[in-house]
């Protein structure tokens, strides 16, 4: 007889533990873990390349083009998770991205950052790949919009703090960058390690496939995908280097920016739950996308028309915002997948939504140095077509009735189960 890991407990039983060591609480631990480190990294990113390595959009191009080479091959998790579990693989990246982080300082040149970089990113990517599998397997479908929305506004409120504590003391402390990015990616770390040794090992009730699965019934899910990650690129490579490189901003302004977005998702991440949970998917898809298509023009409107500062900054709170709905697509693959897709379908969808990341970021950075107001030009037309994918959302998603194409009583509501 095979004896069962004193550490392993199946998922149906962790109800019994304390709050605090139950599986969603796991999820929210590692929701303010991962932005302790990422956010800081990202707030200190533009002014740290422009002032230590003298960086252009074309350098700053290419430099996201190499951060998202392991999202392209977020596919190779799936060997991983043969030999580890999904649980301690993302504890394990987790550490990775926090020790990255901590050390990105001390590598100013170009192949240096490069190389911090690639490392934090292979962190960053497989951890949100096998976490979104976990949060799709361990929620329950019937609260997920809801809890999604909190760990939305649980990450940024981590983020929030990191972002305050800079803002409050990057000039009065004399802070430099090596102390922000050992502090923070240290954090991480800590945090990592402590949700490895103090979680027992949860086992949901549907073993995942270790396989690649692609699923012609996925399919708009996966264009969904493809979409979102090639816009969402334009928007992290070019929105703050635009305020740094166009409007001057210092590490104060652009992080208080960035806090001021973080406070606006924390407010606005429990509501967003709130409304896909009311109103469905599509309703905050078709939100999404259309308020992205509106905001990207008048990004590029900045470079015509004298709109200022007060109006960028805004606009980049407004696109944090509208960003922040993206976790209607896990819902949608939550509802319309096999519940033993979930690993392998979250790491398809991150290689799909890194396939135009990977490349854009490079040749945008040459459009940028001519042309900048059409970088963000194609990103209104691909939230254009995102709006138009998203109009084939079912207002019910199910299996059998993942899109209204595949079923012509889509365009009526279906009375809720």
């Amino acid at each position: 007889m095979t004896r069962q890991n004193p550490r392993t407990l199946p998922l149906a039983e962790a109800a019994r533990l304390p709050l605090w060591r139950q599986p969603v609480s796991l999820l929210f631990l590692m929701a303010v873990a991962m932005p302790l480190a990422f956010s800081t990294w990202s707030a200190l990113l533009n002014n740290f390349v422009i002032e230590m390595a003298g960086f252009t959009g074309v350098q700053i191009g290419w430099l996201h083009t190499v951060r998202e080479i392991p999202g392209l091959l977020a596919v190779a998790v799936l060997a991983i998770l043969l030999l580890f579990r999904e649980q301690a693989v993302a504890g394990w990246m987790l550490v990775l991205l926090g020790a990255s982080t901590a050390v990105t300082a001390w590598f100013p040149g170009l192949t240096g950052i490069m190389l911090v970089t690639l490392l934090s990113s292979i962190g960053f990517h497989y951890y949100e790949t096998v976490n979104q599998s976990l949060q799709l397997q361990w929620i329950d479908r019937s609260r997920a919009p809801r809890t999604l929305g909190w760990l939305v506004a649980a990450g940024s409120g981590a983020s929030l703090l990191a972002y305050g504590c800079i803002v409050l003391t990057w000039k009065s402390l004399g802070l430099s960058y090596n102390t922000v990015y050992m502090a923070s990616g240290g954090l991480c770390v800590l945090i990592a390690l402590f949700c490895l040794i103090a979680y027992p090992r949860f086992e949901a009730p549907h073993p995942q496939r270790k396989s690649i699965v692609l699923r012609r019934r996925y399919w708009l899910y996966y264009a969904l995908q493809i979409m979102a990650g090639a816009r969402r690129q334009i928007f992290v490579v070019f929105a703050a280097f635009m305020m740094v490189e166009k409007f001057g901003f210092g590490v104060e302004e652009v992080t208080a920016l960035m806090l001021i977005t973080f406070v606006s998702n924390m407010v606005i991440g429990p509501v967003l739950g709130r409304l896909v949970s009311r109103f469905g998917e599509q309703t905050a898809m078709l939100i999404e996308y259309g308020g992205l298509f509106f905001v990207f023009l008048a990004y590029g409107g900045l470079y015509w028309y004298d709109w200022g500062i007060g109006v960028a900054s805004a606009l980049y709170v407004i696109d944090n915002m509208f960003f922040a709905m993206a976790f209607s697509q896990k819902t949608y693959i939550q509802k319309i997948g096999d519940p033993a897709d979930m690993a392998p379908t979250a790491a398809v969808a991150f290689t799909i939504n890194h396939i135009a990341a990977v490349f854009l970021p490079a040749l945008l950075g040459y459009l940028w140095v001519t042309a900048p107001s059409s970088v963000f030009a194609l990103a209104a037309g691909m939230a254009g077509v995102s709006f138009l994918l998203a109009l084939l959302v079912p207002r019910h998603p199910g299996p059998g009735n993942e899109t209204r194409l595949g079923n012509r009583s889509g365009w009526a509501a279906i009375p809720a189960e």
